[in-house]
């Protein structure tokens, strides 16, 4: 076997890459799924849970099942990144690419750290009059997770044929003058408007705040705007102005993208995907409250949210091409 580093196209290292967004979009909905239904602290312990890496009762009762499948499926993304470190280091010629690998693998390790603890930080271990650190880990650990996200879609991008074949490199045909440059940078903002968003969504699910305002589209019989304020109504609140803002800046580039759609497929592509992607998302955010917060409908909704970052990242990743084989 040849341990010689290429930077050509590896059909095995982009499968496994794709294997691996499954597996993080399964480790999502279990989490996302243990906090609906308040499970966060079905086992008191960490690393192992009850002392055990299989414990009794995990199989049978939903809570546990919901927290063990959350702990076993981050176990998994641990050992993913490491067998991606390995892989990359060995055959992989584009050090940026082995880099971004080593990231990967100290976020998910930190990611671990944060889960562990939201656990033994957990006002039911410290016995606290208050769960502020708790809920701070558990915010935390909930971005971390969007993070790894983002690293894994820039990895399977890096890794696909069209990446290393130039498909995505539009400077030879698209204008690269500050219309261009405006574009890339509407994406990046874009995308960070859309993790403070999802910043703020976790915040508002860990502070149980999803149900602060019982109401949608109103806030109340009569008007948008709470008539009463405390911390919970505000976060659900500015989760909401958020949906908006973002909504708008998430048209807008789109049609910013579709401008280009006669260079490439992408441009007409990607613009009817983060529209479809983000009316599903403002759907099961409506949904979450009309259903008094359905496990499944508020589970869907953090999913979905992140499926949407994921694509916008990957549009933002790919409009900042340059092809390099360093």
């Amino acid at each position: 076997m040849s341990l010689q580093r290429t930077a050509d196209y590896k059909s095995g290292l982009f499968f496994y890459c794709l294997f691996a967004l499954v597996s993080i979009t399964l480790l999502l909905f279990a989490g996302g799924f243990t906090t609906s239904i308040k499970a966060g602290m079905a086992f008191l312990d960490w690393p192992l849970s009850n002392g055990s890496i299989n414990p009794e009762g995990w199989l049978s009762e939903s809570d546990k099942f919901a927290e063990h499948s959350h702990r076993l499926l981050g176990m998994q993304i641990g050992l993913i990144s490491i067998g991606l470190v390995i892989w990359t280091q060995i055959k992989e010629q584009r050090a940026w690419v082995r880099n971004l690998a080593l990231l990967l693998l100290g976020i998910v390790v930190f990611q671990g750290l944060l889960g562990g603890g939201r656990v033994v930080f957990d006002q039911l271990n410290t016995e606290t009059d208050h769960n502020l650190v708790a809920q701070t880990f558990a915010v935390a650990h909930a971005c971390g997770a969007m993070l790894v996200l983002t690293i894994l879609v820039s990895l399977t991008l890096a890794s696909s044929k069209k990446w290393i074949g130039g498909s995505f490199n539009f400077s030879g045909t698209h204008p690269s003058g500050p219309s261009y440059k405006s574009l890339k940078q509407l994406a990046w903002i874009a995308y960070l408007m859309t993790f403070i968003q999802i910043l703020m969504g976790a915040i508002m699910r860990h502070a149980d705040a999803g149900l602060a305002i019982a109401r949608f589209p109103l806030a109340n019989q009569h008007s948008l705007v709470p008539s009463f304020w405390n911390f919970g109504i505000s976060i659900h609140f500015a989760h909401r102005v958020g949906a908006l803002i973002l909504t708008i800046i998430l048209v807008y580039y789109c049609i910013r993208l579709f401008k280009y759609k006669a260079v490439h497929k992408f441009f007409f592509r990607t613009p009817i995907l983060i529209s479809a992607i983000l009316s599903i998302q403002i759907y099961l955010g409506a949904l979450t409250i009309w259903t008094v917060k359905n496990p499944y409908s508020a589970t869907m909704h953090h999913l979905v949210g992140a499926f949407l970052l994921a694509t916008i990242w990957g549009t933002t990743f790919i409009l900042g091409y340059k092809k390099t084989s360093e």
